[in-house]
């Protein structure tokens, strides 16, 4: 396929920098992938020419184990193949993203962009869109649930339009006011802001849902209060240790604390059906190719609304 456009996800820059200490180099970075397929195999059945393809964050997995079955590809029991940074199931070569002009992928591992997405802002959905539909879907979020969402970055906006998408009511949680009218602009129908203590005990039991985004080591024991009875605080963002999380608001209000990482093959295609019918796209600032090392230095300061996006054809041959 011929990439046309490569979102910039926060993994990337963990990645490039080895934040979490597996990186290996050369390393071509990219899981957040739009193009458009310029030649097949002769087994190939799902796709043609000239049709317009997605890759998200994983190329392969064992396709045989009971989550492979299930659909559940990105819980394989061998470990799903990463689009870069990982090794072909295959060959053993190392694999290598799309900031790239073109990528070669399974077929079982690519996905049909529909018709009225606009491509140059899709990319993101790959990733912090199916990253943050998927913890919605698992938890039947729907029109009456109640939704937190905790930051306000690249996932954390997804996860507040496609929750407001999906009929929920929907919170921004944030340190201070100053995103309020970006959050409400999104599809929020407020922002809590947790640092005034007064509100947020006010809030206390009053969320079925909190998708927690922040991708760096923080607290998040003030937001377990928040949730009612049977409420689940998912993780979604950071990869790695958390502050030390008190046990007594879990075990006297029956509260979870969960994880989740992307959907499977089947569910991203039905978050990108959901995402064409209900018109949801991320916000991105495009960029050229030439332009990546200052994104990287925006992204680590949260300088960006919301996604970076990179024109493949700014990618000199």
């Amino acid at each position: 396929m011929e990439v046309l456009y490569c979102g910039i996800c926060h993994s990337d820059l963990h990645q490039a920098r080895n934040d979490w200490g597996w990186s290996v180099y050369p390393m071509v970075p990219g899981h957040e992938i739009v193009g458009r397929v310029t030649e097949i195999g002769d087994e190939v059945t799902r796709y043609k020419v000239g049709d317009t393809v997605a890759v998200g964050c994983m190329v392969d997995s064992c396709q045989q184990c009971d989550q492979c079955r299930k659909g559940l590809e990105q819980l394989c029991r061998k470990g799903n193949t990463q689009t870069y940074n990982d090794r072909d199931r295959i060959t053993c070569e190392p694999t290598y993203g799309g900031y790239s002009k073109r990528l070669v992928v399974r077929e079982e591992f690519v996905l049909r962009v529909p018709d009225g997405l606009d491509l140059s802002k899709a990319a993101p959905l790959v990733c912090a869109g199916i990253t943050t539909y998927s913890p919605l879907r698992t938890w039947n979020v729907g029109p009456g649930s109640r939704v937190g969402v905790v930051g306000l970055g690249g996932l954390g906006h997804m996860a507040v339009k496609l929750a407001a998408a999906m009929g929920a009511d929907v919170t921004v949680m944030s340190r201070s006011s100053g995103k309020e009218a970006d959050a409400l602009a999104l599809g929020a129908d407020r922002l809590l802001v947790s640092a005034d203590e007064k509100a947020m005990a006010k809030a206390e039991s009053s969320f079925d849902l909190i998708v927690d985004t922040v991708p760096v080591k923080h607290d998040i024991n003030p937001y377990i209060p928040l949730l009612d009875v049977d409420g689940t605080l998912v993780l979604v963002g950071q990869i790695g240790p958390l502050n030390e999380i008190s046990t007594v608001p879990l075990l006297l209000g029956r509260r979870r604390v969960a994880g989740s990482p992307i959907g499977g093959i089947a569910e991203t295609q039905e978050m990108l059906n959901f995402c064409a019918k209900k018109g949801v796209l991320p916000e991105v600032e495009m960029i050229r190719m030439d332009q990546i090392n200052e994104a990287f230095e925006r992204l680590e300061r949260s300088d960006v609304r919301y996604r970076f996006v990179i024109d493949m054809a700014t990618l000199m041959a």
